[in-house]
């Protein structure tokens, strides 16, 4: 089963992504932290959502995904 990777709602701004810390393929635990998001000069961090392999990145470094959009993909694994 897969499990999105999720843009969370951070303000009326738009986050842009900054970096992935994981690769597709790689083995991945629900709440370790997969992407670096820039915001109004901070970061934040989005986390894995579930137990298993990334399989797709969906976003870009640069891209300022919309609330809720999709920024990649995890192959759950029982």
């Amino acid at each position: 089963m897969r499990s999105p990777i999720l843009m969370p709602q951070l303000g009326k701004d738009r986050p842009a992504v900054n970096l992935w810390f994981v690769q597709p393929g790689e083995q991945v635990y629900a709440g370790d932290r997969l992407i670096e998001l820039l915001f109004d000069g901070a970061t934040f961090d989005v986390s894995a959502p579930a137990n298993g392999r990334v399989v797709e990145q969906t976003a870009r470094s640069g891209d300022q995904p919309a609330p809720g959009q999709v920024l990649g993909w995890i192959e759950e694994e029982d």
